[in-house]
């Protein structure tokens, strides 16, 4: 198997992978776990997996780590991992795992607009890159804006056979009136999400040792996340896993999200770059979509499928304004090059043309 048809199995089983989050999460919710708890049973999950591979790679290369880091990395797992999953917990109860896949698309665009207010990034309007980036922006706000206010007709996509007797809880929660609630609790834990992705970037120039600061997050937001989960569950119930799809949740969440897809992510990125990894985020969508309609027979609306159409053209829009941009500095990078070498090869044939004569005066003068 050559490498362009390894990343594109790698990138089928990073979504696949997203997909079992979606949808094994939602279970574990409407089944009755507390999303708080399964916050924290995963990020524990994940401290445990990764903390002895972590101290096996990079024990020794690991650079020394002061308190102003230590206080950054606490920051940031508060801010990107504890904050963002509870929210996400919860917002997810209130909606669907199709809808949750939908909203993930946003958080290339919500990382965008963070990234001009810190200006890491640059919107040039007077551009085509510069317009796409912007159109994106208005894609992924109609998007939501539909996702939320706008239900229309449903469509049910298996009309008679499923695996699970569990579309009428999907149904619920989609009729409900905490489904505004829900979408703005998504975008909301996006954008925590896109704060956590811009800040890393800081963080991992002062510690670049990118695997034990993974296994720091999860470590501290475990702590983050016990504190929230024992103010809100005190019925010692709700603590209860059990060989059940709260246990299997859990583990897949914690070890196979956070452990494989970390590894895949990082490969694909390297192979290909980080804007063909955000390009194949949609894959996750229709999957989830595929998944939810053959084991639960879910009902989507038409506000619901108009504005996960809108959520993925911000996204490729914004992609597509970001790529366009690369390629023009690169372009622009390679003519300035070329004609500082252009410069420096006339210069050097001044040099030799001057140096000529010389040579030929000392030649003659030599005793030889």
């Amino acid at each position: 198997m050559d490498g362009k048809r390894k990343t594109c199995v790698a990138v089928l089983v990073i979504q696949a992978i997203y997909t079992g989050m979606f949808l094994l999460s939602k279970v574990a919710f409407d089944v009755g776990m507390n999303p708080f708890v399964f916050v924290f049973y995963r990020q524990a999950a994940a401290a445990v997996f990764l903390a002895p591979i972590a101290m096996f790679l990079e024990r020794k290369t690991a650079p020394p780590m002061s308190f102003l880091i230590c206080f950054k990395i606490f920051m940031l797992s508060l801010c990107g991992v504890t904050l963002s999953l509870n929210i996400y917990g919860v917002a997810l109860k209130y909606t669907s795992a199709t809808l949750a896949a939908a909203a993930t698309n946003s958080l290339p665009v919500t990382t965008f607009i963070l990234a001009v207010l810190l200006r890491m990034e640059t919107a040039k309007i007077r551009t085509g890159a510069g317009i796409a980036k912007v159109m994106g922006i208005v894609f992924c706000a109609g998007g939501a804006s539909t996702i939320a206010f706008f239900k229309g007709p449903t469509v049910k996509l298996l009309m008679h056979h499923h695996l699970f007797s569990y579309h009428g809880q999907v149904q619920n929660a989609a009729a409900s009136n905490n489904w505004v609630k829900g979408v703005f609790l998504l975008l909301l834990a996006n954008a925590l999400w896109a704060t956590w992705l811009v800040m890393q970037n800081r963080v991992l120039k002062s510690y670049p040792s990118k695997l034990l600061c993974t296994t720091l997050q999860c470590f501290m937001s475990t702590i983050q996340s016990f504190v929230f989960a024992i103010a809100v569950a005190r019925d010692p119930s709700e603590w209860r896993l059990g060989w059940n799809v709260r246990l299997l949740s859990v583990a897949y969440c914690g070890i196979v999200v956070t452990g494989v897809t970390f590894y895949l992510q990082a490969w694909v990125v390297e192979k290909k770059g980080p804007v063909y990894m955000a390009m194949t985020t949609p894959l996750a969508l229709i999957f989830t979509i595929a998944s939810s309609a053959v084991l639960f027979g879910e009902i989507l609306s038409l506000g619901s499928i108009l504005g996960a159409i809108l959520l993925v053209s911000g996204l490729y829009s914004v992609l597509w304004g970001k790529s366009n941009e690369q390629k023009i500095e690169a372009s622009t990078t390679g003519d300035v090059e070329k004609a500082d070498n252009h410069e420096s090869k006339e210069e050097s044939i001044v040099e030799k043309q001057s140096s000529t004569p010389n040579a030929r005066i000392q030649h003659a003068c030599s005793p030889a």
